[in-house]
């Protein structure tokens, strides 16, 4: 005669949040929400930039179609060149995609360092 020792499962206690799965922490859904804000807000400082540029559709179809700040960061060259130019409009375009850029890739810019300022 064989027997098995049959034991019992063990029953664990399961968070709450474990039946919402994705949901995350309330810190993480405010950390997503502030980088979803800040992509969109970059997304609409391209197409500010590039409205009523003469052939840049192609670009604002690009721009559109992103879905990640990367898709735009590769964007950022050929953006800059159909804004290249002395007139005041243009310049003030570039300063305005840029200070954007620098507020999703702030350290993106400078070299990186392990000097501290002084």
């Amino acid at each position: 005669m064989h027997t098995h020792n049959h034991t019992p499962p063990v029953l664990q206690h399961v968070a709450p949040r474990d039946f919402t799965p994705g949901a995350g922490l309330p810190g993480d859904r405010s950390a997503r929400f502030a980088a979803r804000q800040a992509f969109v807000s970059l997304k609409l400082s391209y197409l500010q930039a590039l409205e009523t540029l003469p052939d840049a559709e192609w670009l604002r179809v690009q721009v559109r179609a992103a879905e990640e700040p990367v898709d735009l960061w590769l964007l950022r060259a050929p953006v800059f060149a159909a804004l290249n130019g002395m007139d005041s409009g243009l310049r003030t375009r570039r300063q305005l995609l840029r200070r954007s850029l620098d507020s999703v890739f702030p350290d993106l810019d400078s070299p990186a360092s392990d000097f501290a300022p002084f």
